[in-house]
Parts: C-alpha cells; sequence; structure tokens
C-alpha cells in the first residue's frame, strides 16, 4: 500500500506539472489546441487520483463515508476533483424531476436563461483602477454587472480576455459576472487577515487582495498541486503584494492556524449545476450521488473554516449549484453543528442588492431564515451561484493603524528575518548560468517556503548563487534607492539567493509557494529584479517606459520584442500600458531590452 501510494503520488505531480505548463501555454498558443489536451492529461490526472485516494478517502484529508455513483472517477466542476465509483444513468433526469417538484410552476421561468451561452465579464482590480476609470479606458463594449460594482459583462464574441493588455497589465480578471458576486459580501478592509480556502483559479482572491489594498494579509489555498500554481501565477499577474499562495488541506490549515482569520471565503467543490452550460463536463457527470458526496465534502471544509476563524469574524460560504443538500441544507446543518455561529444577512456588508432570496422547502426541514441567503437563477442573468454570511461569537479584533504592524506581525517578519540570516553564502566562484523560468520559479517556491517555515539548510545552501545574504540584501538596498526607493526601507529577507518582501505571516509547516513578493536577485554581481517586483510595485517605479493601448510597441513588447524607449532612461525601467505595469525591462542606447516573462508573452 505505501509503494502503491508513493507511486500515485509521484505520477500525479508529473502530470499536475503538465496541467500547470498546458495552461500557461494555452494563452499563447491558443486556447482550443491546449484546452483539449489540458482537459486529457486532467482527466488522466483524476483517474490516478481515483486510483490513489480510493481505499484512503478524500484528496482533502477527509474521510468522506458516503460513495458517489459512477463508472469512473470524475473532475468536478473548475478541475475539483471527486472519486465516484458505480453507475449512474440519466443525470439531466434526475436534476430536472428533483426541481421541478421543488419550484413546481417557477421552473420553466428560473431556469429560462436570457442568452443561450453563459454570459462573459470582467472584475475590475482596485489595485490598479476604479471601474469608471477603467470604462473609459477600454477599447471593448462593457455593460455594468449587476452582481458586483467592480465588474461589467462583455457581450462582445469577438473579446479574447486573454490577450488584451490590460489583462497583462493586472487590471482585471475575466471571469463570469456572477462568479464576481461572492467577495464582496465578506466586507474585507485594510490590514485584515483573510483566507480563501478554495482559491484556484483566482478570481475571488484577487478582488480580496483588492479590498485589502497591501495591508493585512490574503492566504489563498488551493489543493491541487497544479492548480495551485495557477492561483500563484494569477495573483502576481494581478499585482498582489501581500498574498501567502498555499498548496494544502483545508484541515491542516485549521489545525496550524486555529481562530487566525478575521474573514473566511468558503467557494466550495460542488457538484456544478449552475455549470451547465459553460461546462459540459458538468453535465455528464452529474447525479444525486454526486450531489451527496460533494454536500459531505463542503461541511467538512466548513468546518475547518470555522475552526480557522477568530472570534468576532465573518464567514461567507458560496457554491455555483442549485443543489438543496449543499445550498440552503448546507448552511441549516452547519448552524445546527455550530452554536457560536449565526446567520447574518449576506447582503449586509454592501449597499446594493442581486438574486432572490433562498428557498424555503430546501433546507431539509431545518430552521433557516432563507431571507438572508441569497440565489442567482439563470433568469437573472447567473449561472446558479448561491452565498450566505454567518457570524462567529465573540470580539473582533483591533486592525493595526495605517503603515503599521501588530507586535505579533513583527515577530513573524523578524523570525523570518533570522531564518534568513542563518542561509550560508557560497564562496566566491564563476558566475553561474542564469537560470531559465522553470528553474527560477522552482528556486523561488523553495526560497519562499524557507522564509516563512524556516526549512533545513540543506535547500539553503542550494541555488545561493555568488552572493551571500549580506551581499545580496545590500544589492537589493542599492538597487530599490535608486528605482524604488518608497521600497528600499521596508522589511526583507534573503533565501535561496533571493530577496523576499514577506508577507506578515507566521512560521508554519504548511506548504508555502508564495509568501509574499520575490523582487529579484545577484546574478553575476548584479541585481537582477524578478516580474513580480514590477507587476506588484511598478507604481512605484522612478524609471518608466509609458505605452498606451493604441501603440503599436504595447504589442511588441508583449510579444517579447526589443521596443524603442521614449520616456525611459537608461538603466532598468517598469513598462506601463496607460499608467499600467505591464513588466520590467532594460534600457540601453534608446531601445528597451525584454524582460517579459516568455512563458507568458503572446505568440
Amino acid at each position: 500500500a505505501a509503494v502503491h501510494a508513493v507511486l500515485g503520488a509521484l505520477i500525479v505531480g508529473t502530470l499536475g506539472v503538465l496541467v500547470g505548463v498546458l495552461v500557461l501555454v494555452g494563452g499563447a498558443v491558443g486556447g482550443l489546441i491546449a484546452g483539449a489536451v489540458g482537459s486529457l492529461v486532467l482527466a488522466v490526472v483524476a483517474a490516478v487520483l481515483g486510483t490513489v485516494f480510493h481505499r484512503e478517502g478524500s484528496p482533502f484529508g477527509f474521510q468522506v463515508r458516503g460513495r458517489c455513483a459512477l463508472t469512473k472517477p470524475s473532475v468536478a466542476v473548475q478541475g475539483r476533483f471527486m472519486h465516484p465509483q458505480e453507475e449512474c444513468t440519466m443525470p439531466t433526469e434526475y436534476f430536472e424531476q428533483r426541481e421541478r417538484a421543488l419550484l413546481g410552476p417557477r421552473y420553466e421561468q428560473l431556469y429560462a436563461a436570457p442568452q443561450e451561452a453563459a454570459e462573459r465579464g470582467v472584475t475590475v482590480s482596485a489595485l490598479r483602477a476604479m471601474p469608471e476609470q477603467f470604462a473609459q479606458k477600454a477599447d471593448f463594449p462593457l455593460e455594468v454587472s449587476p452582481f458586483c460594482k467592480a465588474a461589467f459583462v462583455v457581450h462582445a464574441p469577438e473579446f479574447k480576455p486573454g490577450r488584451h493588455p490590460y489583462h497583462h497589465a493586472g487590471v482585471f480578471y475575466s471571469q463570469e459576472p456572477s462568479a464576481s458576486s461572492a467577495a464582496p459580501l465578506l466586507g474585507v478592509q485594510p490590514g485584515m487577515r483573510v483566507l480563501d480556502l478554495c482559491a484556484a483559479p483566482g478570481g475571488k482572491s484577487s478582488q480580496l487582495a483588492a479590498a485589502l489594498q497591501g495591508r493585512g494579509v490574503l492566504v489563498s489555498n488551493e489543493y491541487v498541486a497544479a492548480r495551485a500554481e495557477i492561483l500563484k501565477s494569477n495573483l502576481e499577474r494581478m499585482g498582489v503584494p501581500n498574498a501567502v499562495v498555499l498548496n494544502e488541506t483545508p484541515a491542516r490549515i485549521a489545525e496550524a492556524l486555529p481562530e487566525f482569520f478575521d474573514r473566511v471565503l468558503v467557494d466550495a467543490p460542488c457538484s456544478g449545476e449552475g455549470m451547465f452550460r459553460k461546462e459540459p463536463v458538468a453535465l455528464q457527470q452529474h447525479c444525486e450521488a454526486l450531489v451527496k458526496q460533494c454536500a459531505e465534502l463542503g461541511a467538512q471544509i466548513l468546518d475547518c473554516a470555522a475552526a480557522a476563524l477568530a472570534p468576532g469574524g465573518q464567514l461567507v460560504y458560496s457554491t455555483c449549484t442549485f443543489a438543496p443538500e449543499e445550498d440552503e441544507g448546507q448552511v441549516a446543518a452547519f448552524l445546527q453543528r455550530h452554536p457560536e455561529f449565526v446567520l447574518a444577512d449576506v447582503l449586509g456588508n454592501v449597499d446594493y442588492t442581486f438574486g432572490s432570496a433562498g428557498e424555503e422547502n430546501r433546507t431539509g426541514g431545518l430552521p433557516l431564515d432563507v431571507s438572508k441567503v441569497r440565489r442567482i437563477w439563470p433568469c437573472q442573468g447567473g449561472e446558479g451561484h448561491f452565498m450566505a454570511r454567518l457570524v462567529k461569537a465573540g470580539t473582533p479584533r483591533t486592525l493595526p493603524a495605517l503603515g503599521e504592524y501588530t507586535p505579533e506581525e513583527q515577530l513573524w517578519l523578524t523570525a523570518a528575518a533570522e531564518a534568513g540570516k542563518k542561509a550560508k553564502g557560497s564562496k566566491p566562484q564563476k558566475a553561474a548560468k542564469p537560470a531559465d523560468a522553470r528553474s527560477a520559479r522552482r528556486e523561488n517556491s523553495r526560497a519562499c517556503r524557507e522564509a516563512v517555515q524556516g526549512r533545513s539548510s540543506r535547500s539553503r545552501e542550494a541555488g545561493a548563487g555568488d552572493a551571500s545574504p549580506a551581499q545580496s540584501l545590500a544589492a537589493w538596498r542599492e538597487f530599490a534607492e535608486e528605482y524604488f526607493p518608497e521600497l528600499a526601507k521596508r522589511p526583507a529577507v534573503v533565501h535561496g539567493g533571493g530577496v523576499l518582501l514577506p508577507a506578515a505571516f507566521p512560521q508554519t509547516n504548511l506548504h508555502v509557494l508564495r509568501a509574499g513578493v520575490f523582487v529579484g536577485s545577484v546574478q553575476k554581481g548584479r541585481f537582477v529584479p524578478e516580474h513580480h517586483l514590477f507587476t506588484a510595485f511598478g507604481a512605484l517605479c522612478r524609471n518608466c517606459e509609458e505605452l498606451t493601448l493604441a501603440d503599436s510597441r504595447t504589442v511588441e513588447y508583449l510579444s517579447g520584442r526589443e521596443i524603442e524607449a521614449h520616456t525611459a532612461a537608461d538603466g532598468w525601467c517598469c513598462v506601463t500600458v496607460d499608467g499600467w505595469p505591464l513588466g520590467g525591462g532594460k534600457v540601453s542606447g534608446g531601445r528597451v531590452k525584454n524582460h517579459y516573462p516568455k512563458a507568458l508573452r503572446l505568440l
């Protein structure tokens, strides 16, 4: 059994890397080809996971008592894994019979979508722009979304969000309009500790990050390794400076960080009934047993979220399904298990409304004030979202003032710095060949874990380069004083040869992919900045090459080519489009040498 598990883990890890590569490639070579291959790989991953976890329970670390009734392992909507086993036939018949019984004559009306295909939309990041500013500059038609003040509906069929310069600049996140409805309901304020427990691919996390405005900490978690890498990449593109990206189970997070977070979002893995139009696989895999398994898994994730939430904190639970067991019934059962929680008006933190109240005949016979929860039916322009807000008894903690850390946060930053000081620099030697993007990401991930967790000296010594920690830190300070003077005094730590501006986060044994911003490293005796430095802090750069949406150099830069320098002086610069950072470059002789990451370039 042990050998079986090890082999399974190795296969899953390898296939997970392939999925991450395919997703990154997809934006460059065409979504149709990469998407098809990616779907095939995901299916194989799901099959392997189904074999590995068949007898050992859920991949989330829970013991799933119910068995789902399909002949083969199933990938639930959005790539979250479920592991059904037996035969299930005519899934649409089960769904329609259930909904007609619950809704009666309202069935036809509520499920009559105003358009054939699922809507497309964009959500604007407040880290970049206000919605009104974005609407004035966008070169594609927009319609204000009813679900979120920062969101717009995009009807143009020719719109390709992944190729738009504003997408590359992290100005917007492309997602179905109603998917943007849940995150604002948490009422996140700058300085809070926020957990997005099921975060990939990152749309809701980017909204939470925008609400934090670079203060406090956002912990974005995803269990599936390949999806966690996509989450990390998206948060880097969106310029999030204070995110901790985890690849963990909810149970381990709750154990490591009990009553730690002021806000928790649980966008739970679900049966995906709201995704039938958008994701055909959700329709093909749907059955009653899948609904029951998802409801059980969601309940266990909710229990972990409750344990991680601080007294006085708020939890928003959301799904993209209509199933009663996963929606009203789930919330009602949670309140029975957790008397320390109360159900609050889900719209209590916003000044607008959308959708409809919950349904009384969907609570499983348990008491629930369904007027306080929210549903979005297809006839209302959404894809089946359900939301509820839960408040934990107790007094909320006092948030730190602007520009200040709490004493606890100061200790965490000091601990990270001390761990960095223990790293051993290598002896002077011939400069190493610059690492490729893949190995650089691997080193960054390892160094990030060390910065937060203080891992073994063996990994710290590996790849430390030709500079000691003190030399790396001095090189960063010198670089920052010239190009990013506002960052020069910020806490910085050195690990694995790279310099990190860490997020205020305690040392744990959790699997951390990124905790803060890796700003760069010393290569051949000189400090070389990282892409994330420019996406997170490009607005602070003193040397910028300013492009516009209409400038032909914008596409040239995103394609990886050198461009003429019109506004930037010699040296490192941030390349911007309409004032929003795209990435870095180095100016010499009137030309900007391109440093936009190869994996992100337009082809």
